[in-house]
Parts: C-alpha cells; structure tokens; sequence
C-alpha cells in the first residue's frame, strides 16, 4: 500500500484519550468475568472501525481472536492483570491496552508508525453485540455484488492507485477485498445500508475504513481512512473483466546481464551476502519486506513451509527487511520478532528503512520499488529471471491460489535451469 497524507489536527484530537485504571491482582474469577465474544470499535477522526474481538480460554492460557469476515487472527500475547488487559499483535510491535468495567473494555490501539511514531486509537468494545456496522439488517440494500474497477484517489498530490473490489453480498452483509498494484487490502466485512456501503478490518496492521455511495448511475462514490493520517477518495463502476497490470512488468532490473549481489546485516549484527558460499548454486528466492506490512506477513506464511520444502532440492531463501526504525537494535528486534511468529528458518537481512525511495537508493540494480513485498527470481547463476510486485494473499481466493502456482511453477523452472 502506498504512503496516504497526514490528517494531524484530528490524529492528535484523537490520541488524546488516556485510560490508567489502577491494576488489580489477578484472579480466575476477574478473568473469567473478562471472556467472550465483542463487538469492538477503533475510533478514527472520520467514523468508527468495527471488528470482531474474543477473548477466551485456550488449555491454561487466555488468547485472543480477531475477526473479519472468514479471517479469525490468533492472539497468543494477552495478559490480564484484574481489570486490566493488554493485548500484543502477533508479529507486529503493535498492542491493545484496555480496561474492564461492566462488560465492556475501554481503552486504546497503540500502532507503531514509520519513523517508531506511535498513534493512539480509542478503542471501546462491547460484549453480545455480534453486528458489524448496524443492529438490524436493511430488508432491501442495494447490491454490491460482484467485481469493480476502481481508482483511490489521494486528495492532498492527486495521484492515483487503480484497484479492483471484489465483493460477496447476502442479505444486508457483505464480505470482500480490494486488490491494487501494491497488494490486497485482506478480508474486508460491512454492510450496505439503503444505498450506501461500509466496511472495514482490523486485523493487527491493517486499520482501514471505507464508506461509499451507490450513485443513480451505479457507481461507487466514497472514501477510504487508514488509522489516524491516512485518507483517499475512491470510486468504482462495476465491470466483470477489470484487470490490474501484471505484476511481473512493474518493474526490472536495469541491467539484465548484471548478477544480484547484496550484502546486508541480519538480526544478530552478522554481515551476509548473496554471494556468499551457502547461496553458491542454489536458486534464490529474494524478497523485499518488512514486519509492519500484512501483505509481508500474507507471503511469510506462505515462504515459510514452502522454504521447508524445497530447501533439499537447491532453494534459499532471503528476505531483506525495510523496517520503521533507522536504528539498528530496534529493527533488529521488529524483524527478530515477526522471524519467531512465522517460525521462519530462512535468513533475514536488515536493509533499511520502510520507504520506497530507500529501498531504491539500497538496490540501485533494480528500476524501481513500487511495493512490500517485491519478489525476485533468481538463477543459480545469479542472474534475476522475474520480479512479482506485491502478493495476493489468502483473502483474495482464486488469486492467491493462482499465484501459489506460480510461484512454485516460476521455482521449478529455474530449478530444471530452463
């Protein structure tokens, strides 16, 4: 996803909220009293981002789930001490701090940002409330069914993101994504209201709110929030056969004849080169990521069985990681802990910072970035053979099946040295 302008008068309104109820010693009845299924809700300075959250009994440990549509993401870090819950983001260096009183939990969504800024997001959460956006269903919404053409639209440079939405509605409820050039937006869940369309996730990165109107003409008109700063306009018009450009032509690299060699840290401080022995003669997969973008995280879960499963037949992996930070240890502890949420076993270098220009100016080989991740295919040779711009993951279905095929046809190729 690309960078969105900054709202800074309404972010600093909204990080304004502090919630400091004293801590209590934990019981299992006080826990206990805390479990359950919420309707929770993100408050951004232009609505409120609804989501599902549960908090339950796992063995002797409380988890945690969050829920958008078909997606529930497992919550392993929750400590509850009395009426205090804190709750950390699976491989993120994100967390929810709340506090309990008579069946809600009130507090905040701290979400680093580049450059380790942290917003604050009130957050209030409800329990036995189970709908998304409103309480009873619309008899007769329009219908948003099916596939959509669509630019995003930043207000502030005008510049503009061609996506595609692909939407499931049944009765008042509807379930979908959006894919764009510089990945998916992940499993989105709303409602449509009369003529009028809401979604929204929040999936531990993604903060992401959309609201539109179905015009007389068909279109849809709205806009789309990401956190505290983030705003874009958006517009669709309906067409079954929208296409994105291919992602293996949205960049190359400059000089084609020229072997891919870096050489950057990894998370102990270590210096590793992809000219280094123990790549000599392998097929190389390299991708460019970080561990504050759910795109990265989508293809982590992908790269890390399938690494199991084709290291033995000559493949490595590496990831080269552009983190918030510009400080070293800290992104070295970002990447160190997104490694241990994947159980990922393939290397990790630390590159740089999460801006495209960066990323750019530290692989001089390539045309351009365009996305977290980029994907290279590379030779045993050296040489790249393809680059893939931005994953398609789970929440995208047939896509992301079809892309699982290439990916793998793409290694058995270069495997077979064709």
């Amino acid at each position: 996803m690309k960078i969105n302008r900054e709202i800074p008068a309404l972010a600093l309104a909204c990080a304004l909220l502090a919630m400091a109820a004293p801590a209590q010693a934990a019981t299992p009845a006080a826990e206990g009293s805390l479990l359950g299924k919420y309707r929770a809700v993100l408050t951004l300075p232009d609505g409120e981002l609804p989501f599902g959250l549960e908090l339950r009994r796992e063995g002797d440990a409380t988890v945690g789930y969050l829920q958008n549509a078909a997606e529930r993401v497992r919550l392993s870090e929750v400590t509850i001490s009395g009426s205090h819950v804190e709750i950390r983001m699976p491989g993120y260096l994100n967390r929810i701090i709340a506090d309990a009183t008579a069946g809600t939990l009130r507090g905040e969504l701290e979400r680093t940002r580049p450059g380790a800024v942290v917003q604050h997001i009130p957050l209030l959460a409800t329990t036995g409330a189970r709908y998304r956006f409103f309480p009873t269903a619309d008899p007769q919404p329009a219908s948003v069914s099916g596939r959509w053409a669509v630019d995003f639209r930043d207000p502030g440079d005008g510049s503009v993101e061609k996506g595609i939405g692909e939407f499931t509605q049944r009765g008042d409820r509807v379930t979908g994504t959006f894919l764009a050039e510089t990945g998916d937006h992940r499993y989105l869940e709303g409602q449509v209201r009369g003529s009028e369309l809401y979604l929204s996730t929040f999936d531990g990165a993604h903060v992401f709110l959309y609201h539109a109107q179905l015009t007389a003409a068909g279109t849809l008109q709205g806009d789309f929030w990401s956190g505290l700063t983030g705003h874009e306009t958006w517009t669709g018009v309906r067409n079954s056969h929208a296409a994105l450009p291919d992602a293996y032509a949205l960049t190359h690299m400059r000089d084609p004849n020229q072997r891919f060699v870096v050489r950057f840290p990894d998370q102990t401080g270590a210096e590793v080169g992809t000219d280094d022995p123990r790549f000599q003669g392998k097929v190389l997969i390299v991708t460019l990521a970080g561990s504050w973008c759910p795109n990265c995280h989508d293809e982590a879960a992908f790269l890390e069985p399938f690494y199991r499963e084709y290291r033995s037949r000559g493949v490595e992996v590496i990831s080269l990681m552009f983190e918030y930070f510009g400080e070293f240890p800290q992104a070295a502890a970002a990447t160190s802990r997104f490694r241990q949420h994947y159980g990922i076993d393939y290397t990790t270098l630390i590159a740089g910072i999460s801006d495209k220009q960066d990323a750019a100016a530290r692989l001089p080989m390539l045309q351009r970035v365009v996305a977290y991740p980029t994907t290279l295919f590379i030779d045993r040779s050296g040489h790249v053979r393809r680059i893939h711009t931005g994953f398609s993951g789970p929440g995208t279905g047939a896509h992301y099946e079809q892309l699982v095929r290439e990916f793998r046809s793409e290694t058995d190729r270069l495997l077979a040295g064709s």
